[in-house]
């Protein structure tokens, strides 16, 4: 299978490390000229340094900015105005025991992982229907369906996400766009190294504390590991592709089999 985004501009949101980042990189070996996406200047430059180190050829656009604000969404999506990808994979997570998570963190988990990925479709969708051609993946995560009892705020903004997938989906309905969701499961970056050891003893070797992890508090995953983010990047850039020009409005998952479902 051959996967050719030449031509095309991608814009991955939170793209200067971790699942991001991954993502960025199989676009642009795939073809694509990427937005890279931090909301320092000086992360995006080290990112973009490092893509260009890992990805012969590739080419890359600075699009700092933090796209949790209006001025600062408006200032990314400036920077690839006619992006044919959107890949909204900026999220925050962590856990907080459920009757402690205050009101505020209720919404700011609403505002980044779901309003900041709404304010990129609205911006970004009406020029991929009038070129009648785009791709939107919205990175969303197994705790959208298994809601995690230690951070149910983050479970509920995941869920959220697949809801406005569904929307935008309908939204875009036969113009040659295609929104989806991809349900990333348990995945080995940095930040989640941070959330195993805040779970498991943290004098752990990271072998012996991943497997505590993943038996104790992640036993329905059917790989029993951690999934890697070149993983996810894979499924992300399928459906960034022309060779997925009949999936849309789908929450598509690559969880390592984590979600006990036979459907996807």
């Amino acid at each position: 299978m051959q996967i050719d985004l030449s031509g095309r501009t991608a814009l991955v949101t939170g793209s200067t490390q971790g699942i991001g980042f991954a993502i960025a990189a199989g676009l642009a070996r795939a073809g694509a000229r990427v937005a890279i996406n931090g909301r320092r200047q000086e992360s995006v430059e080290a990112a973009i340094q490092k893509l260009e180190e890992d990805t012969e050829g590739g080419s890359f656009i600075p699009a700092p900015g933090d796209i949790t604000s209006d001025d600062g969404a408006r200032e990314v999506t400036g920077a690839a105005p006619d992006a044919d990808v959107l890949i909204n994979n900026l999220g925050i997570f962590g856990a907080t025991p459920a009757l402690e998570i205050s009101d505020d963190e209720w919404r700011r988990y609403f505002e980044v992982n779901v309003l900041a990925s709404v304010r990129m479709i609205r911006s970004l969708l009406p020029g991929m229907k009038d070129r009648a051609w785009g791709r939107i993946v919205n990175v969303a995560s197994d705790s959208a369906v298994v809601i995690p009892a230690e951070m149910i705020h983050y479970g509920m903004s995941k869920t959220a996400l697949l809801a406005v997938t569904r929307g935008f989906a309908k939204e875009a309905a036969g113009t040659g766009v295609t929104v989806n969701s991809l349900i990333a499961g348990p995945t080995h970056t940095g930040g989640v190294e941070d959330f195993v050891y805040e779970l498991v003893d943290p004098e752990l070797p990271w072998d012996e504390a991943q497997r505590e992890f993943m038996a104790k508090y992640r036993p329905q995953s059917l790989l029993q590991r951690l999934i890697e983010p070149e993983e996810i990047a894979n499924m992300a850039v399928y459906l960034s592709s022309p060779l997925a020009s009949a999936t849309t409005g789908g929450a598509v998952r690559a969880d390592g089999g984590y979600v006990d479902s036979i459907l996807p």
